[in-house]
């Protein structure tokens, strides 16, 4: 397992030497600068390559950016509108500029609308951490009486709907805005920012576009570029949905294994895979993550590791992000998985033995709290996760052959 690090550019307040300091192997980034469906040239790779190489001193780092997260999927593309075409060839282009930087793991996402969405990315703990959560009844909120959606009260149950209206009853002017920013107004890797208005105008080009439609467009999408992917030697891994579930009356189709299994069945290459984010893929009860990582453990070219507690045993309900061995899913079950995986791949001889995974979010503890690094994604609170999983790792290397390996890999 290759130890990476989510790196959000020179404007990160996790800074390179920090990187360094936690003892990661490469590095997980991306020009959010560039906009949506433009192509990402050897200019800027490069550039992003240098800040990554050194430090601010210009002394080398010994890092380099390995896996992109994400090469944005524009709007135009998932609903097949507009620049669309025009987006798909810049897709390319950019596919072809990383594989000749020799960047080969690119992640991205076909979530409509928004990326990963939270209602508080400052949940406070009874310790006295914070974390980013996800309340349904405050979604509700801010859907129905906030975002004002067409037919959201349909959505829901009478007595969620009644809940959430006393919620947005309470709410002050600030503490309304406060919501909308957290959903709408752009979280960490969100591919756009978008003002309500925007959000509006979304939802209403999305309207009739069933979650059929939506998973037709994705196929279509990677029956363009996953033949590019696997002729330039890059490995295209698609980051579930997060939460797992329909929010604003979009469609989700990554979100189940079931649903990760028709898209790769339709485009039955090596080159189109998955992300395993089992944060994300865990806020769903009915969804099994070591038993995932086992049956299509084949697909799986990058790995979000970290952990969630359900607050409800419903499909949809709540989530807080937990620390990373606590909360809902078997992190040393599916880090198992994952050795069992690489055991069998080395057996094979593939070229990607070690699958990169990243200790993903992480709670703000200790300076974290003072740091105002981007929500989700604190220096210790990463760290101290991914010394857990270390520590998962090597005693699990031990246990399965005899030796010890503090990166096992």
């Amino acid at each position: 397992m290759r130890q990476t690090w989510r790196w959000f550019g020179p404007k990160d307040q996790v800074s390179v030497r920090d990187m360094r300091q936690a003892g990661v192997e490469s590095v997980v980034s991306a020009l959010h600068h560039v906009p949506t469906g433009e192509v990402w040239s050897p200019a800027e790779i490069a550039q992003r390559q240098a800040d990554i190489a050194f430090h601010a001193d210009g002394t080398a780092s010994g890092l380099k950016w390995e896996v992109v997260e994400s090469l944005p999927v524009s709007e135009d593309i998932k609903k097949q509108q507009g620049d669309w075409r025009t987006h798909i060839a810049n897709y390319k282009q950019s596919l072809r500029d990383l594989a000749a930087a020799g960047i080969n793991v690119v992640c991205y996402n076909f979530m409509p609308v928004l990326d990963w969405t939270r209602t508080d990315i400052a949940y406070r703990l009874p310790n006295g951490a914070t974390c980013m959560r996800f309340d349904l009844e405050d979604f509700v909120a801010f859907d129905v009486h906030i975002l004002k959606r067409a037919g959201a009260s349909e959505d829901y149950p009478d007595p969620l709907l009644q809940i959430a209206r006393q919620r947005y009853a309470a709410m002050d002017d600030s503490a309304q805005d406060r919501i909308a920013r957290n959903v709408v107004f752009g979280l960490p890797g969100a591919a756009e920012t978008f003002s309500l208005d925007d959000v509006r105008q979304h939802l209403a080009e999305y309207a009739s576009l069933s979650e059929d439609g939506l998973r037709a467009n994705l196929i279509a999408f990677l029956e363009q570029v996953a033949p590019l992917a696997q002729e330039l030697g890059i490995r295209l891994c698609c980051h579930p949905d997060d939460p797992p579930f329909p929010l604003l009356g979009l469609p989700r189709i990554m979100s189940t294994e079931a649903q990760y299994r028709s898209v790769l069945d339709a485009v039955d290459l090596p080159a189109n895979g998955i992300t395993l984010c089992s944060g994300s893929l865990g806020a769903r009860p009915d969804n099994d993550l070591p038993g995932m990582m086992a049956r299509m453990g084949e697909h799986v070219h990058f790995l979000h590791l970290r952990n969630v507690t359900r607050e409800s045993s419903n499909v949809r309900g709540s989530f807080y992000e937990a620390e990373h061995l606590q909360g809902d899913t078997d992190m040393v079950a599916l880090v198992q998985a994952v050795l069992n995986e690489e055991a069998r791949r080395r057996e094979a001889g593939r070229v990607d033995p070690n699958i990169p995974f990243r200790p993903d979010h992480g709670q703000e503890i200790l300076d974290d709290l003072d740091r105002e690094a981007q929500p989700g994604y604190p220096a210790i609170g990463r760290l101290k996760g991914l010394a857990e999983l270390r520590g998962v790792i090597a005693a699990l290397t031990f246990a399965n052959d005899g030796t010890s390996s503090a990166r096992a890999d």
